[in-house]
């Protein structure tokens, strides 16, 4: 009797789909449900799902040859702008005040954008739609979290508090997030389980009320609907809007401080914030050329170097520091980013404008230019979209007519 032929087993990509699966699941769900109640959990968790993603491909090979890809990538014009930026950044160690702490800062950006470059190099060509289906599934279970620990987590002892801005930062990650997953669950026709995963996320920052988070859900709502209206216009006031901000934003204590003072009163803090911005735009204009060196915001302030009450944001901190080298390189950076999402798959553009706005309005309302949680944020939710873009592939079925015609065959 002839032997039955069975299919050749191998080990190894045996090994290596059961440790992509584990590197997926660990970014995109163990990430962001751990984020909701541990302040370093993304911190610690995304290099090692990332890490296994990479031992995965060096087994398989399922993320094709590495060199073209880096060569793709190295070629374009928004990384090679980000890398002047980054090169800027390592040049103005020279003037800055704080040469060992700004040093040690620029190594962990470093490390972060090459742990950001090797996922997106490890992500296979082709995405299983069982591994995707893990990112609006650990979204949702991280609304559920953060449901529970804004109704019932300060009854329940070593729970993350207010001051701890643990939660908050759960939160910033969900605000994110949920874009790549609704995109991925409109581009497989689910359009009400994508609305309904976007309404217990807006549940989730509902019942722990932050103005940051939920006016960067609401921007990346705004976007959204834009971009799914008129897509050619969503892109092109996305990409325009945040070159503007960047490169105009020394002009803008002199235009929003009048404004906040009427609203606010000129007493506010916003207000006050606006006033020491624009005291020192007028009393170190030659500084807007070069900047203070990189790490000078931060430390400025523990040190008196920089008044306490200066603004904590991208638009102030990236001026201060990096000057107007740095920040039109940033602005090019931003927009060429912008644009070249916006030429993808149309079904995920607008989710793509909507991450791309929330980002932008949560480095504009209150996070620091290099904060390591924040950038380690931005790397999940990069290669969650990288990954949702490589998973839109379908092999077509041919009609029962065309079985058996020539061209099928």
């Amino acid at each position: 009797m002839a032997r039955a032929s069975h299919p050749s087993v191998d080990p190894a990509l045996d090994a290596a789909a059961l440790l992509r699966r584990i590197g997926f699941f660990g970014l995109f769900v163990l990430v962001p449900v751990t984020t909701q109640m541990g302040r370093r959990a993304a911190v610690i968790l995304a290099p090692i799902a990332v890490v296994l993603l990479v031992l995965a491909s060096a087994i398989d090979g399922k993320s094709g040859p590495w060199r073209p890809a880096a060569g793709r990538l190295l070629r374009m014009p928004a990384f090679l702008a980000g890398l002047l930026v980054i090169l800027w950044a390592a040049l103005s160690l020279v003037w800055t005040p704080f040469l060992d702490l700004a040093a040690e800062r620029l190594l962990n950006l470093i490390a972060t954008i090459l742990l950001t470059f090797a996922g997106y190099l490890a992500l296979p060509e082709r995405m299983r739609s069982a591994n995707l289906y893990l990112l609006p599934v650990g979204t949702a279970a991280a609304a559920l979290v953060a449901i529970l620990l804004g109704l019932f987590g300060h009854r329940l002892p070593g729970t993350p508090t207010e001051i701890d801005g643990t939660l908050d930062r759960g939160l910033t990650l969900l605000a994110l997030l949920v874009w790549p997953a609704v995109a991925w669950l409109r581009s497989r026709g689910r359009d009400l389980e994508s609305l309904g995963l976007a309404l217990l996320v807006a549940v989730a920052l509902v019942v722990s009320p932050n103005a940051l988070q939920l006016t960067a859900l609401a921007a990346g709502a705004a976007a959204f609907a834009l971009t799914s209206l008129r897509p050619f216009l969503g892109v092109r006031v996305a990409s325009l809007g945040a070159a503007a901000l960047l490169v105009g934003a020394p002009l803008l204590p002199f235009l929003a401080r009048p404004v906040a003072s009427t609203l606010l009163g000129p007493a506010s803090p916003g207000a006050l914030s606006l006033k020491t911005w624009q005291k020192i735009v007028t009393t170190e204009p030659l500084r807007l050329v070069t900047g203070h060196g990189f790490e000078t915001a931060l430390r400025g302030r523990i040190v008196n170097l920089l008044p306490a009450n200066a603004p904590t944001t991208l638009l102030f901190e990236l001026w201060y520091e990096l000057g107007v080298v740095g920040a039109v390189a940033a602005a090019f950076a931003l927009q060429a980013a912008i644009r070249r999402s916006g030429r993808g798959t149309p079904v995920l553009v607008p989710g793509a404008m909507a991450a791309f706005a929330a980002a932008f309005t949560i480095t504009c309302i209150g996070v620091g230019l290099t904060v390591m949680w924040w950038l380690t944020t931005l790397t999940v939710v990069i290669l969650a979209f990288v990954a949702v873009a490589r998973g839109q592939f379908r092999t077509r079925r041919p009609k029962a007519s065309q079985i058996g015609h020539p061209e099928t065959l």
